[in-house]
């Protein structure tokens, strides 16, 4: 019982800090801000957000120590959110975001959150030989959102209207919230793989 309260006491910070980073990314949405800044304003936030996660995560004891007793099914889990993918198809088919991003960036995410629901089911990270399949996850998920991040950034500095759709409310809160989180969990389970082996 003991372990659980203190569990939940180190959790607190953690949590203050994402309910406040995020209120503070919708009201950064929904003053419409962001669209008007042109590439690659939106992917150096991204960089500066994942950075200043990092360092909070590395360098701050008390989020140290909370970040490695999350277990890697939690840290999992997260990237179910990535199903936004099927937007992406959606609003590409609409003609509401550029094909040459919404189309591998959507298959992407869809291909990562569907493997990350077998890994739940299926697979055991306590398991020698089955966590290897959570780093070869981890690292596929890795370079795909990166892969994303670079190519909103490379078609948006040629069309820059086709991306307009990924700065509006809510899809802004990918850039200002979501993909700097799921950049830094990934980094924290490949911890968690070595610190576990």
């Amino acid at each position: 019982m003991n372990g659980y309260a203190s569990i939940s006491r180190s959790s607190m910070p953690v949590a203050w800090l994402l309910i406040l980073w995020f209120f503070a990314a919708i009201a950064l949405g929904l003053s419409g801000w962001l669209l008007a800044v042109k590439p690659p304003i939106p992917q150096l936030i991204v960089v500066a957000l994942t950075i200043g996660s990092l360092a909070t995560v590395f360098l701050v004891p008390r989020f140290r120590d909370w970040s490695d007793s999350v277990p890697i099914r939690s840290w999992v889990a997260l990237h179910l959110f990535r199903f936004v993918g099927i937007y992406f198809l959606v609003l590409s088919h609409r003609g509401s975001l550029a094909p040459a991003f919404a189309i591998p960036a959507g298959w992407g995410d869809i291909v990562v959150a569907t493997s990350a629901i077998a890994l739940l089911f299926f697979v055991n990270p306590d398991s020698t030989i089955e966590r290897r399949f959570y780093s070869a996850w981890n690292l596929l998920g890795l370079i795909d959102i990166l892969f994303v991040v670079a190519t909103a950034a490379r078609v948006g500095i040629f069309a820059p209207a086709s991306m307009q759709e990924l700065l509006r409310f809510p899809l802004c809160l990918l850039p200002t919230f979501l993909v700097p989180i799921i950049i830094v969990s990934h980094l924290l389970i490949y911890r968690k793989l070595r610190l576990h082996r």
